[in-house]
């Protein structure tokens, strides 16, 4: 199947703009996808599917180039002389039943000069003037630059004295697979034989085993009386006209474009690491995050102690309240202290960095992970204390263990059954004696009997309530239990939170990798470039393979 260029362009420019928002891959690499040529040569025109072969003259200063085309339409159309390297000019040359589209915008209507003929012998062709690459307007280059992807065939003029141009040979070199090239020594009037042989070493070096090499004679001095092959170029441009062989142009020149795409969306893929490298970045995270973790514990044994002694201070004041009144004089002593300070957050932050500088390391994307990992840094405090909060909670709901917990119940059972037990006893006894006493003119229950009441009761209730408060543990030691645990469990949260951004990364990564996969297969479906021409002109007028 052959995947349409301009879509995939659009495809790889959307994909690199999602990438660059989510920091995968850098500006460079973005703009480097869009920095990619469409073929735009049919939406010039009204009537795409019979349009006609775009051909225009480039070269440097001086070599002719106006000369050439005002020698071709047989009156003056393009400047020549000395305005030729100030203008800032495209010249259009065209027949006059061809319909132009409304143009793109990077092609400026104020840049662009049209001329019109009506010779039905070369309706079929539509020329263009360039300016020159070496003009002393810097905004020329970039104006050719912008008409290249709209242009089939380039005629690189040269002269005698110019053909080494070093601006127009490095252009040639970039977009030399793209187009079909003919090549035009003007001026030949003051040329060698060994200048014709050097310019086709020249060409040689450039890929190029066969050029059409047309030598012309065009200057504002051109009599018409000298002889050249300039006939020759509006026959090897005329045998080209017909719409297969423009198409196969359109062809050959997208899939040089999508094997250059394709380059670029691996370089892209290059920069977003290799999927193990996730997986020895969590195994180092949780060694290092384990060895961090016995550290903050131990630095938060003190606020731990500190604040539950906190507790323990409630708990005294309960019972000092209950025998003695608290003074005003007596001063509140307390420590102010935070469960997680400024040396836990700092040891975090630490490990966190340490897990981007590995990310760095093990050549993975730093951004999108450091961006993940950006809100867990201010979170850390929040999520330790609402935990400890938490578990302290917990534990002075349910204090002790679960043993302690039963023999608290039973003893708190006793505490009330013993003493009503012992009062029932005490009761039935004084029933008893009272009857007794009545029928047998006894005296009444004695002293003694009312102190060991008294202390039979009392020793019922009392038992069981010791025994009970012996077993409950301090809410000191139960408000430290609680916070050792809550701070326990908020560093195992963190430490997941960080494997799940990890995870997160790497799926994101994969789905990333499965778009431009794709992007990447289609390009190589059809970017094959063959030297199987059907047109023998122009096999010559192509670097083989491409280049």
């Amino acid at each position: 199947m052959d995947y349409d260029y301009s879509e995939l362009v659009s495809q790889s420019i959307q994909w690199g703009d999602t990438l660059l928002q989510q920091g995968w891959i850098t500006d460079q690499d973005s703009e480097a996808l869009k920095d990619v040529d469409i073929n735009l040569a049919n939406s010039l025109f009204e009537n795409k599917d019979t349009r006609p072969l775009i051909v225009a003259f480039f070269g440097g200063t001086g070599v002719g180039k106006s000369s050439l085309i005002n020698r071709l339409a047989g009156k003056e159309i393009a400047r020549t002389g000395v305005e030729r390297p100030t203008s800032r000019e495209v010249t259009l040359y065209y027949h006059q039943s061809v319909v132009l589209q409304q143009l793109p915008e990077q092609l400026p209507i104020e840049k662009i000069k049209t001329a019109q003929h009506d010779d039905d012998s070369r309706k079929n062709i539509f020329w263009i003037d360039m300016p020159d690459m070496d003009s002393t307007e810097p905004s020329n280059k970039q104006l050719v630059l912008d008409w290249l992807p709209h242009i089939d065939v380039l005629v690189y003029v040269v002269s005698p004295e110019r053909y080494r141009d070093n601006k127009a040979w490095r252009l040639l070199l970039s977009e030399g697979g793209k187009h079909a090239w003919l090549f035009v020594l003007n001026h030949w009037d003051r040329g060698q034989p060994e200048q014709y042989d050097d310019f086709v070493k020249q060409l040689a070096m450039a890929g190029f085993d066969d050029p059409i090499i047309i030598r012309s004679i065009c200057n504002d001095q051109y009599s018409g009386d000298q002889q050249d092959e300039f006939e020759q170029l509006g026959a090897t441009l005329k045998g080209l006209t017909n719409q297969n062989t423009i198409q196969e142009i359109e062809n050959r020149g997208d899939q040089i474009r999508k094997n250059e795409l394709k380059q670029k969306l691996e370089s892209c893929l290059a920069k977003m690491g290799e999927a193990q490298a996730y997986q020895k970045l969590k195994v180092d995270w949780q060694h290092n995050w384990g060895q961090a973790g016995e550290i903050l514990i131990k630095g938060m044994s003190w606020p731990i102690q500190v604040m539950s002694g906190k507790y323990a201070e409630q708990e005294t004041r309960l019972l000092d309240g209950l025998f003695s009144k608290k003074t005003v004089e007596q001063p509140e002593k307390s420590v102010d202290v935070e469960l997680w300070d400024d040396w836990a957050q700092s040891r975090y932050i630490d490990e966190l960095n340490d897990i981007i500088l590995s990310a760095d390391q093990y050549q993975l994307a730093v951004a999108p992970l450091r961006q993940s990992l950006e809100p867990l840094r201010v979170a850390a405090r929040k999520k330790i204390e609402m935990q400890a909060e938490l578990s302290v909670r917990e534990a002075l709901v349910n204090p002790g263990n679960s043993g302690q917990r039963f023999l608290m119940k039973l003893f708190g059972f006793c505490s009330t059954v013993l003493p009503l037990t012992a009062m029932g006893w005490v009761a039935f006894q004084v029933s008893e004696g009272f009857y007794d006493s009545d029928i047998n003119q006894e005296a009444y229950l004695g002293v003694d009997f009312a102190i060991h009441s008294i202390l039979l009761i009392g020793i019922a209730w009392l038992l069981p309530f010791f025994a009970k408060r012996q077993l409950k543990p301090s809410l000191q030691k139960i408000a430290a239990k609680g916070l050792s645990k809550g701070v326990e469990t908020g560093l195992a949260m963190l430490e997941a939170e960080v494997n799940k951004i990890i995870d997160d990364n790497q799926k994101i990564r994969e789905q990333h990798l499965n778009t431009v996969n794709k992007l990447i297969q289609q390009c190589k479906t059809s970017s094959k470039i063959t030297d199987q021409v059907d047109n023998e002109t122009l096999s010559r007028m192509l670097i083989p393979g491409g280049q």
